[in-house]
């Protein structure tokens, strides 16, 4: 969310708000489409993953754990 172009679109996109970013922070299905919506757009997700120090597959793994029992 250090992105302020990148956390518009995500907002905008996803219909999530910051409230209930912070509110739903442990929910499995928010998560879910931050991970969603990051996996949409390659550059989103090589820069999440660089700011993360982790690499993308890390992330694609991580929404396929999250969306298998969601």
């Amino acid at each position: 969310m250090g992105d302020e172009n990148r956390a518009d679109r995500l907002l905008s996109l996803t219909g999530l708000t910051p409230d209930i970013l912070r509110e739903r922070l442990d929910d499995r299905s928010v998560l879910a489409a931050v991970l969603e919506f990051l996996l949409a757009h390659e550059p989103d997700l090589t820069k999440a993953a660089d700011d993360l120090q982790i690499k993308p597959e890390a992330i694609v793994s991580a929404h396929q754990q999250l969306t298998s029992s969601v």
